[in-house]
Parts: C-alpha cells; structure tokens; sequence
C-alpha cells in the first residue's frame, strides 16, 4: 500500500512540475517580447540539427536490435517447405527494412536540410504524375511477386500429398489436442459425429459404435427410456419449464436414433477395418524423419488452429469440416537440442486461436525420431489400436440389446405424455 502512495505523489508531483515549466516558457516569452507562435532562427536550426541526431540514434538502436537479438526470432526450420518460406519471409524482412531506412532516413534529412530560412519562402509542390507513377506502379510490382511466392508455398502446404505419405488426423477440442495415425493400411476411417458416445470420442464409424451409439442413445442413463419413463411417472412433479426441456430433448434423440438406423442399414460392414486399426495417441504425437505427413484436422467445439511453430506450419480446425496440410520433418529432435544447446529442447503443436479460458494450455509435444526408431515405436503401438483400447471383446455382449431397438423406440415414443 505504501508503494502504491509513494508512485502516486511522484505522478502528482511529476505532472505539477511539467506545468509550472509550461508556465515558465510562457512567462519567458512575454519578457522577450515575442508570441508562443514565434520561432526564432536559432531555435530552427537546433531543432534540424537534433533531427538529424535522433536518426542517427533511431537507425543506430535499430541495428543493435537486430544484432542482439537476430534477425527474426524465429529459430531454424524443422521441415522441408519450411526453408523455403523462411527465405520468402527474409526476402519480405528486407524489402520492409529497406523501405523503413529510406523514408525515415528522407523524413529526418528533409527536415534538417530545408529548415525555415529568414527570407526563404517555401516552394508549393502540389502534383507530378512521375512521382505518382513511381510510387503506384513500384509498390504493385512488389507486392505482386510476394504474393506469388506466397501463393505458391501455400499450394505446397496445401495440395495433395503423395500415395505413401503418412496420414495422421489432429482431433482438437478445449483444451487439448488427439491424434490419429491411420494404422496399417495407411486410411483414416471415417467417422460421424452421432457416434460421439464416452468410448468413442472421435465418433469413428464401425458396425460396433453405431450399435454402441444407438443402444447409449435408447437405453442409457440420459437416453429415450429414461426420459420417457421420468415424462410419464405420475409420482414425479415436473415444472413446465423442465417438462418442456425434458420433451425437447427427447425429440431431438428420437431423431438422431432414426438417423442412426438408417446409418446402419447403409453402413458395410467391409469398411470398419480402415477405423479398427487406427491408433489414437494422445499427449505427445511421434513423426518420422524424411517422411511426408498428410494431416487432417477436426474440431469438437469451436473454431481452434493447429499451430506447429518450427514446422512453418498453421491450419484452423474448423467445427463440421475437415481441413488438411502436409510437411515433412527434417531434422529429429535429439539433433534440434544439439543445435540449439538446450536439452529441454521440444517440437510442439499449439492452438493459435483464443478459444475459451484455458486457451494457453492447449498444447501437444512433438517428437522427430529417425527411420529406425520410429519404427520401432510404430510397432510396439499394433497393439493400441482402437479396436483394441476403446472396443474389445466385450464390447459385443453391450451392445447386443439394440437387436429390436427400432420396436422399443416405437412403443417408447408412443407412451410419451405430450
């Protein structure tokens, strides 16, 4: 608290003494005989003379910056493509450097050199259509290059990968990241949000999860059952309010049920081995050296961007569509610590959108290993894939009381107390 007073008096006594000094200015000026408005020559001339000073210690601080510190702070790039859009970063860095040195360093000389002199009227210089030309038609040039190159980096990222490339989907929700290597035969199974049940969080679409879907969507806890059943109890004194919400939500599970059975009387049953052996990682994602990544990104919730700062790589994941990037790690961790002498060295994958209180923590590290290793960690997770953490044997004998689910869905909806 006593800090607090003290830095308030020093601001009221601070402001106290720039106005006496204003006014001491003012008072100086009328002893002269001359008004506020009035510059004397020596005045001007001091004052050109610091212009020049203050540019000198401007572009000097400028430098130093840029010596201390680097020249981007950006780090060494860890992918392929990364190098080339560093280079078209460095190339925007110079010409935005240039351009400041040559208007600031025209700012400062003009007004040094074409002080006010006594006698010297200014000379109006209103229009000249080279000037207008030169400054029009060279900024559009540039522009147009830079965002050539632009462009085509984007289309590197962007474009199709190739057949071999490794496809790995980023599942984003707040406040956490989940991967989805494509397993074996290198295809990511598709998926459906219906299917979002608790052992099915990236609502992947299979024989058994839309049977799990429909059996948690009847008979669970929250499902068409036990809403019907609290609506038609005589014994439980439901508000108007809570009736009607009650009601609204089991009309919209009666829908999505529907839905789901008509999804089952679709769905082959050929197609569930592309989900059944992907392997869901969460916390740290593991890449291989020299090999190209297709990533496909999702959103749960809100809109968030999967942001890999040292791959050069940023894509927002969007809710209800997919997005996609690729890239190609080239060089692994161990060696990235060596490079940058710092053990605690790690890749890491972040949200670069503000989306919601715990943004900040929304994090995945990222580790590069080489061929050999990598493949040794592939392997060893054959045995995590979906099929086997979230959906094993006994998973058949769950959902095996949605054989005539479709009957019990038409005698639930018919006893429902509208």
């Amino acid at each position: 608290m006593g800090s607090k007073l003290i830095a308030l008096i020093v601001i009221v006594l601070g402001v106290i003494a720039i106005a006496q000094l204003v006014r001491v200015y003012e008072l100086s000026s009328k002893l002269r005989n001359r008004g506020e408005h009035e510059v004397s020559t020596g005045d001007n001339n001091l004052n050109a003379k610091l212009m020049l000073a203050f540019m000198i210690f401007f572009f000097g601080g400028f430098i130093w910056l840029m010596l201390e510190y680097g020249w981007a702070g950006r780090g060494d790039a860890a992918s392929v493509h990364g190098h080339g859009l560093d280079w078209l970063l460095n190339v925007n860095y110079v010409i935005i450097i240039a351009v400041f040195f040559l208007t600031n360093f025209l700012l400062f000389y003009f007004s040094w050199k074409y002080v006010r002199k006594a006698g010297v009227k200014a000379f109006y210089f209103s229009h000249d259509n080279k000037l207008e030309m030169i400054w029009t038609v060279v900024p559009a040039c540039v522009l147009a290059v830079i965002i050539i190159l632009g462009l085509k980096q984007w289309n590197d990222v962007t474009s199709n990968a190739v057949k071999d490339s490794i496809r790995i989907e980023l599942f984003s929700k707040q406040f956490d990241w989940t991967a989805r290597y494509s397993g074996a035969d290198n295809q990511l199974g598709k998926f459906d949000y219906k299917l979002t049940t608790d052992n099915n969080e990236l609502a992947l679409l299979t024989t058994e999860t839309i049977d799990s879907a429909i059996f948690n969507m009847e008979s669970g806890v929250t499902g068409i059952k036990a809403l019907a059943s609290k609506l038609n109890d005589k014994n439980i004194m439901l508000v108007p309010e809570d009736r009607e919400k009650m009601e609204s939500d089991l009309f919209r599970k009666q829908t999505l049920v529907r839905l789901l059975y008509q999804m089952k009387g679709r769905h082959n049953k050929k197609n569930d081995s592309a989900a059944w052996d992907d392997i869901i990682q969460k916390d740290t994602l593991y890449l291989c050296l020299n090999k190209e990544y297709e990533f496909n990104f999702r959103s749960k919730d809100v809109i968030h961007s999967a942001y890999f700062p040292h791959f050069r790589a940023q894509m927002n994941t969007v809710p209800g569509l997919t997005t996609r990037l690729k890239f190609i790690p080239d060089i692994t961790s161990v060696d990235m610590r060596k490079k940058m002498n710092n053990d605690k060295f790690n890749f890491v994958l972040m949200c670069n959108k503000i989306c919601g209180n715990a943004h900040y923590k929304m994090k995945m590290i990222i580790v590069v290993l080489p061929p050999s290793e990598y493949k040794t960690w592939m392997k060893a997770k054959q045995k995590q894939t979906f099929k086997d953490i979230y959906f094993a044997a006994a998973a058949a004998a769950t959902v095996a009381p949605v054989a005539n689910g479709a009957d019990t869905l038409a005698v639930v909806a018919e006893k429902v107390v509208k």
